[in-house]
């Protein structure tokens, strides 16, 4: 960080002298010192705040990472900081004192109250938002839902994840429903061409259209808003994977204009693994059958019908609740821009070596923290491999149709040394 942004941050942290900012390092992120250096950046904007090292040095220290790996796979899972950590680990033990009690009697009654905090963060009615395990889950819980007859076309593509690909195909040999795969051309920042694919795509048949609003692969965002708005005109329902999206960057679950949208919570949101979100607009939970069977009504207006799902984890489910904490601490805009500028700071510093190709736009109303990367004529395997031999960085080679490279994924977590390494990395690989 350059020496006078290090002392513009100082300056306007006001009452937080250098003496204290310095002597507080040592200090866990979730003491005091955490919250005043919050305070104290109130009045700096997101934007000039995304780049202020000895800010995110505070919320670095909030997670538990390994001083021998640089974790640059986020895009995988996220880490939870340590309050989320020790909360599930507290519940945990909690309920092991007399399982049937803490759990049913006890912490169950915490749903209600967790719901209406992930509705806020949502921007939804608590009615409309149910809590699962991942977004894998919610999604089929809504492929397997829908009444779709023989005959019936679904539109998605073949950049979708490949648990949602693999149930509609499901369906298609079940049920006889035709699916309608598109392939899309990314990273691309054209969104009449993105619209086009889908809309060109629909008949007369049409039932649902399946949109990923982030692709895992190499992080484009999708013009959801446009999509649905196209397959309403058509009476088309519209289904979102939000396993990337959701506390990603800011936005609220209804402004997508979607019937369904599902999340994985242990992704961007940073809760306790195995945890996630479906949200169902409230006149669609009708007719909607629920994944795992209910001993009443399975087409009951009720958005709890979609959490019977047996014997759950409460000690995880209840911890959400801090993770939902951690992130309104740092604050959603905070958050978005410190990650674009994260994918953006390496992305600056390898674009021009010679055979390094970037599969990810840089703007940023098309990519966040997701990036992806290829050195023309090797493998995507052979510079995963490479990065993390020879540097400890861990990425993820990704092939997938038309999408090759190396998916790179900081978190709020990750510093600007890291980057560095990783781009030494790079360029040492492009070289070789």
């Amino acid at each position: 960080m350059p020496e006078t942004n290090r002392r513009k941050f100082l300056q306007r942290a006001g009452i937080f002298s250098v003496t204290a900012f310095l002597s507080s390092l040592t200090q866990p992120a979730w003491s005091r010192n955490l919250d005043s250096a919050l305070r104290n950046v109130e009045g700096i904007s997101p934007d000039e705040l995304a780049s202020e090292e000895d800010f995110w040095y505070y919320i670095q220290q909030s997670f538990t990472v390994s001083p021998s790996l640089i974790n640059l796979n986020n895009g995988g899972i996220s880490p939870a900081p340590k309050t989320v950590q020790d909360a599930m680990k507290r519940y945990y033990d909690y309920c092991n004192e007399a399982p049937s009690y803490y759990m049913w009697r006890i912490l169950d009654q915490g749903r209600e109250p967790l719901r209406k905090n992930l509705a806020k963060l949502a921007g939804s009615s608590p009615e409309e938002i149910a809590i699962n395990r991942n977004s894998s889950e919610g999604l089929e819980t809504i492929i397997f839902g829908l009444q779709l007859k023989a005959g019936d076309e679904v539109v998605a593509t073949l950049q979708d994840y490949p648990n949602m690909i693999n149930a509609y195909k499901q369906r298609e040999m079940r049920d006889g429903i035709k699916m309608k795969w598109i392939s899309l051309e990314l990273p691309s920042e054209d969104e009449d061409y993105m619209v086009r694919q889908f809309v060109n795509a629909f008949t007369t048949k049409t039932k649902v259209v399946h949109v990923t609003h982030i692709i895992n692969w190499n992080g484009q965002i999708l013009p959801v808003k446009k999509i649905a708005q196209e397959a309403h005109k058509r009476g088309i329902e519209v289904l979102v994977d939000g396993a990337h999206s959701f506390a990603h960057f800011d936005f609220k679950i209804p402004d997508l204009d979607a019937d369904y949208f599902a999340a994985s919570l242990h992704k961007w949101l940073y809760a306790p693994i195995g945890s996630g979100l479906l949200y169902v607009k409230k006149d669609k939970i009708k007719n909607i059958y629920p994944l795992f069977a209910t001993s009443e009504n399975p087409l009951k207006d009720d958005i709890r019908k979609f959490e019977n799902l047996g014997t759950r984890p409460m000690f995880i489910e209840q911890a959400i609740g801090k993770a939902i904490e951690f992130h309104e601490m740092i604050g959603s805009q905070r958050k978005e821009r410190r990650l674009h500028y994260l994918k953006n700071y390496w992305m600056e510093k390898v674009k021009n070596i010679p055979k390094v190709k970037l599969n990810t736009s840089m703007n940023p109303k098309y990519g966040c923290a997701i990036g992806n990367v290829l050195v023309e004529g090797r493998k995507p395997g052979e510079l995963d491999s490479f990065l993390l031999d020879k540097y400890k960085v861990h990425t993820v080679g990704i092939v997938w149709e038309n999408i090759n490279g190396v998916r790179v994924t900081p978190n709020v977590y990750t510093t600007t040394k890291n980057l560095d390494v990783l781009v030494e990395g790079i360029s040492a690989f492009a070289k070789s």
